[in-house]
């Protein structure tokens, strides 16, 4: 066997005194770490594009407001009359919703519900259909020789096309899904053992329903409820086809605006701000509640106690 002292080598440096090998001094480039992949730029390239679309529009929007005169534009008693036409008919469409809605929603969430698929595409109907065909329907159904409004006329001398009454009836019927499927959600997603425990102590589904479940599901209530007002606050098809466009009446502030796009851009202009502002509040004020209410906020692992 051939030793170092044999050879005339020096023997190789060990412990403290051996070198490190090549590039062992080097640091990592903390820039080339840190690099993100080309598909998530993408990602988030395409994510800035579509938030772009979304609030640009909005700034052009509040940039051309004429906010010198925007009190006087807003207190003119014909945008005033409108306002409070929307208002009151988009709280009589939030109620309606809420009293039909909310069991709809309690059936579709039941999965020993037969058919349930089809009930609940029927429900979501309303939202891939243009409104201007859901007021072209109504008017088939309630009009003076629609399906049940002729009877109507003619039994009991009850008009409903182009009243106000009209108008709720065309905002129930493009708000109604979207209270639906929130409650929907919320009661898929709500724990099922309290209910169940009430049910096995001898409680009615009624009670089980109104002391257990509803308040339990509260918040996606509330998120259905402001979503059904502000999606009621702004129809214009199915209003402008079914109710007309009368002044005091059916005039809702969309077709105000539509109406002074031609004859008052400035006025137009305000009178969408102020729907902006109307339906930004409410979704403001109506946040805390069903953020506060989703799955896994407000609770307390065992773990970080």
């Amino acid at each position: 066997m051939t030793t170092p002292a044999a050879t005339g080598a020096a023997p190789a440096p060990t412990g403290a005194g051996a070198s490190p090998p090549p590039g062992a001094g080097r640091r990592p480039n903390r820039h080339a770490l840190r690099r993100p992949p080309v598909g998530t730029l993408v990602l988030g390239v395409l994510a800035v594009v579509g938030l772009a679309l979304l609030v640009l529009p909005l700034v052009a929007l509040l940039a051309a407001t004429p906010w010198a005169d925007m009190v006087d534009l807003v207190a003119d008693p014909a945008v005033v009359g409108a306002m409070r036409l929307s208002l009151v008919t988009a709280g009589c469409t939030t109620a309606v919703c809420l009293v039909v809605g909310v069991p709809l929603a309690w059936v579709l969430a039941r999965d020993d519900l037969p058919g349930g698929w089809l009930v609940r595409s029927l429900v979501t109907v309303p939202l891939v259909l243009p409104p201007v065909v859901g007021g072209v329907a109504l008017l088939l159904l309630l009009g003076r020789r629609g399906l049940l409004g002729s009877r109507l006329d003619t039994w009991f001398g009850v008009t409903v096309p182009f009243t106000s009454v009209a108008v709720v009836l065309a905002q129930v019927f493009v708000a109604l899904p979207f209270l639906v499927l929130t409650v929907e959600g919320a009661l898929r997603g709500a724990d099922r053992r309290r209910a169940l425990v009430a049910e096995t102590l001898g409680a009615t589904p009624a009670y089980v329903l109104r002391r257990v479940t509803l308040p339990a599901v509260a918040p996606g209530i509330a998120a259905g409820a402001a979503l059904c007002f502000t999606r009621a606050l702004g129809e214009f098809g199915a209003t402008v086809t079914f109710a007309g466009n009368f002044p005091g009446t059916t005039r809702t502030v969309p077709l105000a605006v539509y109406l002074a796009m031609d004859t008052a851009p400035e006025q137009a202009v305000a009178m969408s701000v102020l729907l902006l502002v109307v339906s930004v509040a409410v979704l403001v004020a109506m946040r805390g509640r069903w953020v506060g209410g989703l799955p896994g906020r407000g609770r307390t692992r065992r773990g970080d106690r």
